[in-house]
């Protein structure tokens, strides 16, 4: 490669990466900008499941694997349905995105695509340089979307759970399924002082994703993960089946300020920009929803460093990630006292970030009298 300086650099492929290029690329402003992309790895294969909800016709409506309509939450004691209207729950693979974009960019104008290990990163005020195993390149915007654990792990200020899974695509030899419903959440399951639910995504009667998930602070082995799987399977009298693909997810849960590392010329994307929601570890709307934000702030040329995203959602989350982290034996009551008391859309609004202050104090009051005690020990500690 000849060139070394491009007006753009994207450091990573994934889903940041490849959203925010396509979102360039869609904008005519942009058009005579040089763009690089920087990825390791070819990327072609369902290597990712990206699920959200939405209230109108998306974008990738056209690519997703399954829509729903509705919903089960479960837990000791609770059980029940519910519409998810006007929203609708979407699955979307990985690989269609990959494809897609890739096929529409890989030869755009002014675009280029470098399949290469990024080695080290370093910003200085107005220009960053990426060292990567194919050569050093610089931008004055540099998007970085790779994940680095250390700084989160090494500080104590800000709880750091992981939302830890593994998950099996399975056919079963009998109809086992409701095609129509997710199961959002199923606390049904012994917790083991953790917080453990199953996850179940029906495509149709004989076909579904099925997720054993946690909230915790360590990880499991593989096959405790799988043993989950299997029990479950078992207590819902399914015996029979193929597993079809499996797949295995670490999601950090935490409000660690990831933007602190952020530069004059270059600004942390994805999960390495804190894009990921702490509480619930989606990443995928989230991350759709900041580039939005970031596109017209672009073009005001205006210094990386300047692109805040705050609000005080950030604080109910730290406050909520306290309490789970401190009593993570009982978040299976947490979010039963949620669920048991709100409207699933008034939830599913506040995990959107977008319930007034009147709907916050209504979910406040959703908790038990000890689940307040809670809290307001958590809001102590943060003020004092």
């Amino acid at each position: 490669m000849r060139q070394n300086y491009f007006d753009f650099i994207i450091c990573g492929g994934g889903a940041s990466g490849l959203l925010l290029l396509k979102a360039l690329r869609e904008d005519a402003f942009f058009e005579n900008r040089s763009i690089l992309i920087i990825e390791k790895e070819i990327k072609n294969k369902n290597d990712r499941t990206w699920c959200y909800w939405e209230s109108l016709d998306g974008t990738f409506d056209s690519m997703v694997t399954k829509k729903w309509s509705k919903a089960q939450f479960c837990s000791q004691g609770l059980n029940f349905d519910f519409d998810l209207d006007p929203f609708q729950y979407k699955m979307l693979r990985s690989a269609v995105i990959y494809q897609d974009i890739l096929n529409k960019y890989s030869t755009a104008k002014n675009t280029t695509f470098l399949q290469a290990e990024v080695k080290n990163i370093i910003s200085k005020k107005n220009l960053t340089e990426i060292i990567t195993s194919e050569g050093k390149f610089q931008s004055k915007k540099v998007f970085n979307s790779l994940f680095d654990p250390k700084a989160m792990m090494n500080q104590k200020r800000y709880p750091v759970l992981h939302q830890h899974f593994v998950g099996w695509f399975i056919k079963t030899k009998k109809p086992s399924f409701d095609p129509r419903k997710i199961i959002f959440m199923d606390f049904d399951i012994p917790q083991l002082q953790e917080t453990r639910f199953l996850y179940l995504l029906p495509i149709d009667k004989n076909n579904a994703l099925v997720e054993y998930t946690l909230f915790s602070e360590n990880l499991l082995k593989f096959d405790a993960y799988e043993t989950g799987i299997v029990d479950y399977l078992n207590s819902k009298g399914i015996t029979e089946y193929e597993i079809k693909e499996k797949e295995q997810g670490n999601i950090p849960m935490t409000c660690f300020p990831f933007e602190q590392s952020n530069t004059q010329s270059l600004l942390y994307i994805g999960t390495a920009g804190g894009w990921t929601k702490s509480t619930t570890g989606f990443t995928f709307m989230n991350t759709r929803r900041n580039i939005e934000l970031l596109i017209p702030f672009l073009k005001t040329g205006d210094n990386l460093n300047n692109f805040k995203i705050r609000t005080r959602f950030r604080f109910y989350d730290l406050l909520f990630l306290d309490v789970l982290k401190h009593y993570n034996a009982n978040g299976s009551e947490l979010f039963s006292s949620m669920f048991k008391n709100n409207s699933p859309v008034r939830i599913f609004r506040f995990l959107d970030e977008k319930t007034n202050f009147i709907e916050e104090f209504k979910i406040l009051l959703s908790f038990s009298f000890i689940q307040k005690i809670w809290f307001l020990k958590a809001l102590f500690k943060r003020l004092f």
